[in-house]
């Protein structure tokens, strides 16, 4: 879903890059206005963790119906895996300047949707429309920016598509923590997204198509005088024969392994190479969805509501702080990958990531040992009828705390003097929470007061300083580094397919975990897949840090194993 074959850049390549776009405005222009695609991506994943909790206070039936706040969540995550793959054949087809075009049509289409939606039925219908532009965009962006940039800068400016995509996520929650107060909150939140799609959508109108699919539709004028406003004259022919030679390869590729998807995976399949370069580009992606990342995302805020922060304002702006170091946490990558290693950072990352989980486990466990208990004057003498079913027909009410309460699915209203002292297990209805508050008491229904909270959010961010550096960008360098050249577009696209659906697969099951397992379960199950994924790591992903692609070739055809399990005798290499 990335670009095809782009290296990580150096600082060298910042440097240049720098130098470049000082001179030539108009490359910067090409990636910054083609990398609107990504800030829509980050921003439309990122937008629902908060808006969410707003979605639940409008309409009782998302409240209630703990499947249908996750389909909500999840739908955009489907729809981008038909919007990838669509996107992939538009790109083709119709070259990458419509792609983002139509992606950005898509965007304002279901940020209007979602934004006038009178029922959850049809905010699932925008995220579906939204969630096949992000598709398209992810796969897009980068592609355009690596093909209208000069090649000595292309991986310093892609990346600035990666950067484009976590400072998305981050002005999510800016733009969610400002519309807390407003009249219509969560209509403002998700419809907001639609500003950037226009402004892309006119900006695009301006730019021309990648001089690379021009090329390829043998409209070799147009190409050239694309290559003239990115290039130096004296480079201009060079870039073109460079151009030519490379499409040529490429047609010659495509006549040797054939031109359709099913021969293209065949062909792919069936090489030992390429094989072995799936066991570790599709370990890596799974790896990456299966340590729970895009559950913290998504869920942010009602995470730190589990924690025992009520307030939907004090969860966003908690909330705000994991983005904010997922930002960082790329910065960090582009610093330190080239230098320390692409095996060596996942490695480190999962082993953090599984220590943050371990810990996460516990201290959700502590919260819920040590919830207030159940007053039964309290929860008696409130309100007329208001005391919870669960909790009058218990045979033993007196053993009931916080956590009992909230899994009999009513709410906890805090004791007046102290929070941490016994309250009151009522229904939960909108007049008994408003009731509650009326009194300057808290209502609670997601999480239980607590003193282990401030611990959970620490260890939230630890996980996502852990996350971010390694698993959250290395898998995409390695997919972008470990197929043969003329595998590369395949085999990093089954890669991708697999990062969606594990994607999809998690964030469509979190709030059922949670609601089966418990926080401290969910999270604990979660470092189980982590462990699971550091073994297949070590096992399947070979180092790829200062290799050339036919370096990477001859590794995967001699067969990779863990330097600690290798014979000293050179005919001890696996085989497939």
């Amino acid at each position: 879903m990335v670009e095809s074959g782009i290296r990580k850049p150096d600082r060298t390549e910042f440097n240049d890059c720098w130098k470049t776009t000082w001179k030539t405005p108009y490359i910067m222009r090409l990636a910054l206005s083609a990398g609107i695609g990504g800030l829509l991506f980050g921003y439309d994943t990122g937008v629902i963790s908060g808006a969410l909790l707003y979605i639940r206070e409008d309409f009782q039936e998302v409240e209630k119906k703990t499947w249908l706040q996750e389909v909500i969540v999840s739908m955009a995550v489907a729809g981008a895996i038909f919007g990838a793959a669509f996107g992939g054949w538009m790109n083709d087809r119709f070259g990458r300047k419509l792609s983002i075009l139509v992606a950005d049509v898509l965007f304002f289409v279901g940020a209007i949707i979602m934004a006038l939606a009178p029922a959850p039925w049809m905010i699932i219908f925008g995220r579906i429309f939204v969630g096949l532009g992000v598709g398209m965009a992810s796969m897009t962006a980068p592609l355009y920016i690596s093909e209208a940039s000069p090649a000595r800068i292309r991986g310093a400016l892609v990346s600035t598509n990666g950067l484009l995509i976590t400072g998305g996520q981050f002005l999510s929650y800016l733009i969610n923590l400002a519309f807390t107060h407003a009249p219509g909150t969560w209509r403002w939140m998700l419809g907001v997204a639609g500003l950037p799609a226009v402004v892309q959508f006119f900006l695009m109108l301006s730019l021309p198509e990648s001089p690379r699919w021009l090329y390829r539709r043998n409209k070799v004028e147009e190409a050239r005088s694309i290559l003239e406003k990115i290039y130096p004259a004296d480079e201009v022919e060079s870039e073109l024969t460079a151009l030519k030679n490379s499409i040529e390869a490429e047609e010659a590729d495509e006549q040797a392994i054939g031109d359709s998807l099913i021969a293209k995976l065949k062909g792919a399949l069936g090489n030992v190479v390429v094989r072995r370069g799936l066991y570790a580009g599709v370990t890596v992606q799974v790896a990456q969805q299966f340590s729970g990342i895009n559950t913290v995302m998504y869920y942010s805020p009602t995470i730190v509501q589990l924690a025992g922060f009520a307030s939907n304002k004090t969860a966003l702006a908690l909330s705000l702080v994991t983005s904010g170091l997922n930002a960082v946490g790329s910065i960090v990558s582009m610093a330190f990958v080239d230098r320390y290693g692409r095996r060596r950072m996942m490695i480190i990352s999962m082993f953090g990531i599984i220590t943050c989980l371990v810990i996460l486990s516990v201290v959700f466990f502590q919260a819920a040992s040590h919830a207030p208990k159940i007053g039964q004057f309290e929860s008696t003498h409130f309100a007329a009828n208001g005391t919870c079913p669960g909790y009058i027909s218990a045979p033993n009410p007196t053993s009931w705390n916080c956590m009992s309460c909230l899994k009999a699915d009513c709410g906890f209203c805090s004791n007046g003097a102290n929070e941490y002292s016994p309250g009151a297990c009522l229904a939960k209805t909108t007049d008994l929470e408003s009731s509650c508050r009326g009194q300057h008491r808290t209502w609670f229904k997601d999480g239980c007061p607590s003193k282990f909270g401030f611990l959970a959010v620490v260890f939230l961010g630890l996980y996502i300083i852990s996350f971010s550096p390694g698993m959250g960008t290395v898998p995409w360098i390695v997919n972008s580094e470990i197929y043969p050249l003329k595998y590369r577009g395949i085999g990093g696209g089954i890669a991708a397919v697999f990062n969606w659906v594990s994607n999809l697969i998690v964030s469509l099951t979190f709030l059922t975990l949670t609601k089966a397992l418990g926080a401290s379960g969910t999270f604990l199950l979660f470092s189980g897949y982590c462990v699971i994924g550091l073994s297949f790591i070590y096992w399947f992903v070979p180092e790829t840090k200062g290799l050339q692609f036919e370096e990477v070739e001859m590794m995967l055809k001699s067969g990779f194993k863990p330097s600690a399990f290798k014979s000293k005798s050179k005919g001890s290499n696996r085989s497939t």
